[in-house]
């Protein structure tokens, strides 16, 4: 496995005299959607004349998600392969043909000089189509299990970016690059003025007790919800107070528990805005263990509880999860145990400063900072070292 060089290290130049061209695709998810987002930055960074294009399934987050952040995107009608019930599938292979067809229209018109894949099944028609037409690929792998699309594209790609070690099993080992997940900068970056203490306030909480903060996604997490609603009493009982994110879809109902502690330092949201806010007042995480999440509760060295989703390709939740537990570095609890054991372990750590201080080094040592620059570093010299084998030619 290669390790990028530091981002201290003299950056490469624009590897073109004209701006470069370049397709990012993938998405579904935020894990997806955030670390694109975060590479098509660092490239216009970089090469401010730089052309970019997106390329994701239409109806999914991307579709919305991408052109808030300002940039343009064009949608496949692809469908990811239903696992459970098989005769589904006739529907996503017909969807699939239509996709190939698309991609291949999207990139004769575009002509990029680099298709880079993020994972998910969106990414899959865009860069065989590449592959297909001697365009250099990268991919970028945010999970410790790699999904089915980077796995199916890795053989002809001329780089695939990682943050896990141990990814020989899944890509050829010629082609990885350590660089970790691009973040948030809006999270990572957060203003080092506020304090905890200020941070709790600004949220609405006693500044001077400790917070544990549960993430449960956009939508919300079923398991999570239930778990937390056992776990209020006990937390609450050992001094903390609960940011209690609970997603669109269980709103109402959490809402309502939480109206029975109105003064005792409970607050259910559907939705977090300002995670670099929360993270900088939270004592201790509740979370999915996704890629994104994972990563930020790194490099800020968050103690974390972390329950993986099952619901998800590969498991590959449980295997992120799994890589921070054998480190010291969270507590993983499977979700079938999560309605038993959450307060359990949450008051644990409540009781525990030591473990917690452990924890929160054991997450920052193995965070990768300044990922999306490495990406980049990694694009450009693709791109260089085409452009010089196409000159040959």
């Amino acid at each position: 496995m290669t390790v990028v060089d530091s981002p201290d290290t003299p950056q490469p130049k624009s590897p073109l005299s004209r701006p470069i061209r370049m397709i990012i695709s993938g998405g579904g998810t935020g894990g997806h959607i955030f670390p694109a987002v975060a590479i098509a930055n660092a490239v216009r960074r970089r090469d401010p004349r730089s052309r970019i294009l997106f390329v994701g399934a239409e109806g999914r987050m991307e579709m919305e998600r991408v052109p808030a952040a300002g940039y343009d995107i064009v949608g496949l009608p692809v469908m990811g392969f239903d696992r459970k019930r098989v005769w589904r599938n006739f529907k996503v292979l017909y969807k699939l043909a239509k996709s190939m067809l698309k991609a291949r229209k999207v990139v004769r018109e575009f002509e990029p000089d680099i298709a880079v894949g993020v994972g998910g099944y969106a990414s899959g028609p865009l860069l065989k189509e590449a592959q297909k037409r001697g365009i250099p690929t990268l991919l970028q792998e945010q999970n410790s299990y790699a999904g089915v699309t980077n796995k199916m594209l890795a053989p002809k790609a001329k780089a695939i970016c990682v943050a896990y070690d141990g990814m020989e099993r899944f890509f050829p080992a010629t082609a990885i690059r350590l660089t970790g997940n691009p973040l948030r900068e809006a999270v990572v970056s957060y203003d080092p003025t506020i304090t905890p203490q200020e941070a709790r306030k600004r949220l609405g909480f006693d500044p001077d007790r400790p917070l544990v903060a549960v993430v449960g996604g956009s939508l919300g997490a079923r398991t999570i919800n239930e778990s937390v609603i056992q776990s209020i009493d006990p937390i609450l009982d050992a001094g903390a107070q609960i940011l209690w994110q609970t997603g669109r879809i269980y709103a109402d109902q959490c809402r309502q528990v939480a109206d029975r502690y109105i003064g005792r330092g409970v607050i259910a949201t559907p939705f977090l805005d300002d995670m670099g806010l929360v993270y900088r007042a939270a004592d201790i995480v509740v979370s999915r263990a996704g890629a994104s999440t994972i990563s930020e509760i790194q490099a800020l060295g968050m103690p974390s509880v972390l329950i993986p989703s099952p619901n998800v390709a590969e498991d590959h939740q449980r295997h992120n999860a799994r890589a921070l537990e054998r480190c010291g570095a969270a507590v993983m609890i499977l979700d079938a145990d999560a309605r038993r054991c959450l307060a359990g372990e949450v008051t644990s750590l409540l009781s525990d400063p030591t473990r917690r201080k452990s924890m929160s080094e054991a997450a920052r040592a193995m965070a990768h900072l300044s990922s999306d620059e490495r990406i980049v570093d990694e694009i450009f010299r693709i791109v260089a070292d085409n452009a010089s084998s196409n000159a040959k030619k």
